[in-house]
């Protein structure tokens, strides 16, 4: 008898749905659903850098994405499913009541965007991430220091604080915060209390400040931060589960809705990234890539190796954040096919202006594709235009919300294709600065594995990419790795392997593609990454 599981990939835009053989490791199925509300851009203002979510969007595109998943099998298959796993953008928190309610779920809150779930890429809280920052340099136990040494806006405390700060009514209401993964889980298990649901190791250990030697911050160093951050401490936990660990089963009520046997496995959640790293079949000394519209670095590290010792200016090293038993690295840039979406928009601002929406869409469709296709006849270094990868923000090195990007190098002479291969250019500097400062820390990369949308469709950025690095790189066959990733980890929670590792070796997919950096073209490249890093130290002088 075939037995299946179900790994649920919430990103950025969308959720996604994979049911996988847990024998052969076979993607029997998938389902795709955008999130509603998002996809109109509801309760996001790019220009402030606002980026909010509604519960409902995850509940409505987890409901969808199952189902349109599950039509496409055969009979019988749904009864066969044994167990799932939910990975999640992060950080991606939400404040919710004393029943671990998101507040957008309540009616007082229901179009409050500080009462939804802020989204990663949300900066709202950059001064409050930098309030942190100043704290904790002064604080006798340095609580960011396995978080890289800097604390980020992207992650739960700045976000949480700036919310608690600036809409008084929300900051009543809320009782404590939770994780998009670890609500998600919750919910289908039914228990979405604050002080029990089970909390991931890899959000709380990245993003939260949590270590085992000491938990979460303590009370006295919030109360210095704001009191509503110390009266909501004691509403949240100290222990974290890595997501080999099973959090419950699936509730009578959440079957009916999503068409799967009650009482089946769950498993802890974790971050898409770090999901994905599993699903690619990630071990030491290989760097797993995943990238889509930002880049995650996900490495994996024997504590044996590590040691004592603090990585500087990464986002994190966690004990079991992606394999249990291994310290878990991250790393990565804030944004990357966000760039590419932005040039984008630019070039096509006439269109939505001046044509009509079937129009305007239907090219706007073609402008990427056709863009690509003369970026590649220009030669490195052709247009002599350079720019940062940095627009929103800079992630690692040294995180740092505040920076902006600049391109150089503009004449009368440049046309949008130079400019769109000069910003391709400039994410793959970007992940070299990344890579190089990794190595500086003394962790050792001797392969590189990609995922993502982007590694699956342009072989002009995977190959720029490999130019610019000097090395190779694999593209792993799964186009879904991070929802693969979960599925391995709810095949663990099942009781069909005994760790992550029989899983990966059973369910993982191998790769598809593999590029090899042009000998020449590194030559070049070699010589305009020093360029770049003279305009990042230009426009970053500190």
């Amino acid at each position: 008898m075939n037995r299946y599981t179900i790994g649920i990939d919430y990103g950025t835009d969308s959720c996604r749905a994979l049911i996988v053989d847990c024998t052969t490791g076979q993607e029997i199925a998938s389902g795709v659903m955008a999130y509603p509300r998002w996809a109109k851009g509801l309760y996001c203002d790019p220009a402030s850098n606002r980026y909010r979510q509604h519960s409902l969007d995850y509940i409505e595109a987890m409901e969808g994405a199952v189902a349109r998943a599950l039509k496409s099998t055969a009979p019988g298959t749904a009864e066969n499913v044994v167990g799932l796993c939910f990975d999640t953008t992060g950080s991606t928190p939400v404040l919710t009541d004393r029943e671990g309610t998101p507040l957008a779920l309540t009616p007082a809150f229901a179009e409050d965007p500080d009462a939804m779930f802020i989204l990663w890429k949300d900066h709202t809280s950059v001064a409050e991430a930098e309030e942190i920052n100043t704290l904790a340099a002064s604080w006798p136990e340095n609580y960011i220091r396995y978080e890289g040494g800097v604390y980020s806006s992207e992650w739960v405390w700045a976000k949480a604080l700036h919310i608690l700060r600036t809409n008084p009514a929300v900051a009543k209401a809320a009782w404590a915060w939770a994780e998009h993964c670890d609500w998600i889980t919750g919910l289908v298990t039914g228990n979405t209390t604050p002080e029990t649901m089970h909390r991931s190791r890899c959000a709380a250990g990245h993003k939260a400040m949590w270590h085992n030697s000491w938990g979460l911050p303590p009370e006295r160093f919030l109360e210095k931060l704001d009191p509503s951050l110390a009266a909501m401490r004691p509403h949240l936990f100290s222990k974290t589960d890595t997501s080999d660990t099973k959090a419950g089963t699936l509730t009578e009520e959440w079957a009916a809705r999503l068409g799967l046997p009650a009482g089946i496995a769950v498993a802890v959640g974790a971050i898409d990234a770090h999901m994905g790293a599993v699903g690619a079949c990630i071990a030491p000394r290989v760097l797993t890539r995943i990238i889509g519209t930002s880049t995650c670095d996900i490495m994996v590290i024997d504590p044996a190796i590590l040691g004592d010792r603090c990585v500087s200016g990464i986002c994190g090293q966690v004990d079991g954040s992606v394999l249990p038993g291994y310290i878990g690295i991250e790393a990565g840039q804030s944004a990357f096919g966000d760039i590419y979406a932005w040039f984008r928009d630019v070039v096509a601002w006439p269109l939505r202006t001046l044509c009509s929406p079937e129009t305007a869409e239907t090219v706007i469709g073609q402008i990427l594709p056709a863009l690509t296709a003369e970026a590649e006849k220009i030669a490195p270094g052709e247009s002599g235009i350079i720019a940062l990868d940095w627009f929103n923000g800079r992630r690692t090195p040294f995180a740092d919300q505040t920076l902006r990007s600049t391109l150089a190098g503009l004449t009368l002479g440049s046309s949008a294709p130079m400019i769109f291969r000069a910003l391709v250019e400039a994410t793959a500097f970007g992940s070299r600065a990344i890579i190089e400062h990794m190595q500086q820390e003394g962790i050792e990369i001797d392969a590189i594995n990609a995922i993502g949308g982007i590694s699956q469709k342009s072989p002009f950025v995977m190959q720029t990419l490999a130019d610019v690095l000097g090395m190779p790189i694999r593209v792993v066959r799964s186009e879904q790795a991070c929802a693969l990733g979960a599925a391995m980890f709810a095949a663990v929670a099942a009781g069909l392997y005994p760790n992550i590792s029989e899983a990966q070796e059973a369910m993982g997919s191998g790769y598809t593609a593999e590029y090899k950096p042009d000998a020449d073209r590194t030559k070049v490249y070699d010589k305009l990454y020093q360029q770049y890093l003279a305009l990042a130290k230009f426009t970053d002088p500190t």
